[in-house]
């Protein structure tokens, strides 16, 4: 029985590091997608999402506006449960769901965290992993700097404050490729000319080197991967962390089991005076460790963003509301499993209209 069948969307994670390719290849799954509805989610940086802009003017008719989610305040994998979850449930929500759901992560991401975070509950039940596809910068591992562009990964981890890892890159790729389920060797092309014959074995053999597993391994040529190798691998890898071992399982910032999180959706707000202090009132109560989101506030133009660690929270609007976007928000609850989570939904639900 396939995924779709057991009512599960299969959902593939594309990783690599910055110039892999992640783009282009995501961009040529999508124009032969055959007929599915792919839904994407683009991990990039900064206020300006390159990639997903890329990919919103690329002129194929099946990749609309509304299938592409870009979460651009940092690494997936150490903003996974403010920004991934409430994505992922915006997307399953939708009428109907998409068919396919492929998150293309940024070049630091660590895979397994995000693996980690399908089996949290409103996700376990509703999307498998269909598979991980690790691309590997073939000019570069043969290079042994990993990245095409060792300063911009510098630079992209510099301009990332909720990055919570700083690894060298060997690390990192060897990481990626632990969690693979295809790796997809991509800049075939330039290795001979720059690294002279037996180039390729080379680099297939350090990737073999890094793999605890038997995997497949392809080469692709500027993103040129036939869909029904990339999308179909049916690895359902959210079960299976066991097989793939990461630098960082026995470090406590990327163990999630001990903590839980949960989304709580918010009406449109009277007016924000207050707000902040009334929701430090809940997260002490309560013993919440975080909240991030946002909301809406009636006669504002913009939604306010509001964070909060602890007790202590800060707000700003940050962006105007988009024409026909609804006038809703919500609030990520992060802290230790055991939280009383209908106490807290009650809780904010009648904070926040408080007068």
């Amino acid at each position: 029985m396939t995924a779709k069948a057991a009512g599960r969307i299969p959902a593939t994670v594309i990783t690599g590091f910055l110039g892999a390719g992640k783009t282009t290849l995501l961009r040529h799954l999508v124009e032969h997608a055959g007929g599915r509805r792919l839904a994407l989610i683009v991990n990039e940086f900064g206020t300006v999402g390159i990639d997903a802009d890329t990919l919103r003017g690329c002129g194929i008719p099946a990749c609309e506006e509304a299938d592409i989610v870009e979460l651009a305040n940092g690494c997936l994998c150490c903003t996974v449960a403010d920004e991934f979850l409430p994505a992922m449930q915006a997307l399953l929500d939708r009428d109907p769901p998409p068919d396919h759901i492929v998150i293309e992560t940024s070049g630091l991401a660590l895979p397994k965290p995000l693996l980690r975070a399908f089996a949290w509950p409103g996700i376990a039940d509703r999307v498998t992993v269909d598979g991980v596809v690790t691309l590997v910068d073939s000019p570069a591992v043969a290079a042994g700097t990993f990245a095409h562009d060792p300063l911009a990964v510098a630079a992209q981890r510099a301009a990332d404050a909720n990055l919570d890892h700083d690894d060298p890159l060997a690390e990192v790729f060897e990481d990626q490729l632990a969690c693979a389920d295809l790796v997809v060797l991509t800049k075939t092309d330039l290795l001979e000319e720059h690294h002279g014959p037996g180039a390729l074995e080379a680099v297939r053999a350090r990737v073999m080197a890094s793999l605890p597993r038997a995997v497949r391994t392809v080469v692709a040529t500027q993103g040129r991967l036939d869909p029904a190798i990339a999308l179909g691998l049916t690895a359902a890898a959210e079960a299976d962390l066991a097989a793939r071992p990461s630098h960082h399982d026995a470090l406590d910032d990327h163990e999630h089991d001990d903590f839980t999180s949960f989304v709580v959706p918010l009406p449109e707000l009277p007016g924000a005076e207050g707000l902040l202090a009334r929701l430090a009132t809940v997260a002490a109560d309560h013993g919440i460790l975080r909240m991030k989101g946002f909301v809406a506030i009636a006669g504002k133009p913009m939604r306010l963003a509001v964070q909060g660690v602890g007790a202590r929270f800060a707000q700003e609007y940050d962006r105007a509301w988009r024409p026909g976007e609804p006038r809703t928000g919500h609030l990520v609850v992060i802290g230790l499993t055991g939280l009383d989570q209908d106490g807290i939904r009650a809780a904010l639900h009648e904070a926040p209209v408080l007068a």
